[in-house]
């Protein structure tokens, strides 16, 4: 018999976050881009105690290489802050998008969606209608930067995935 799910949250601090968590990039490396949000809920209220989740690639993908190695990293972990805003720094990956994975109270088990960098040919967003497909799109917010709110709830709501 398996034990059934609980709401995710309260997070317990100690480990959980560390040094330089949104960084999969140090500052400066070549071809870095920011990727910056929020995460919001229903009624489009921030989510102040979120917690996202977000792979590059596989090892021996651009920007996976792992810290010891150029400073890079595949992963990334940033908490939101209290107006529900969360960035990453990092080297996009050679695929389309990047797995995003939200962990916040009231869910019973943490959400996966994808961010795509550019509107491109993919199966996923070629099978979504505009609005839909738009929920998906990071959108540019100045040189190497992108824009990627995740709603939670409501018209707007982010696409998400089950596996």
């Amino acid at each position: 018999m398996t034990t059934p799910s609980q709401t995710v949250g309260p997070f317990f601090g100690f480990a959980l976050p560390y040094a330089a968590d949104w960084e999969l990039v140090p500052e400066g490396h070549p071809g870095a881009v920011t990727i910056t949000g929020r995460v919001l809920d229903g009624a489009g209220e921030p989510v102040p105690d979120a917690l996202l989740e977000l792979w590059t690639g596989e090892p021996g993908d651009r920007g996976a290489l792992g810290r010891t190695g150029a400073g890079a990293s595949g992963f990334g972990r940033c908490g939101t802050a209290p107006d529900g805003s969360y960035r990453f720094r990092l080297v996009p990956p050679a695929r389309p998008y990047l797995p995003l994975l939200v962990f916040a109270r009231g869910l019973l088990k943490p959400v996966r969606t994808r961010v795509y960098l550019a509107d491109v040919p993919d199966p996923l967003l070629g099978s979504l209608d505009p609005a839909r497909r738009a929920t998906l799109l990071a959108r540019p917010d100045g040189q190497n930067a992108y824009l990627f709110d995740v709603r939670l709830q409501g018209e707007q709501e982010t696409v998400f995935l089950e596996f």
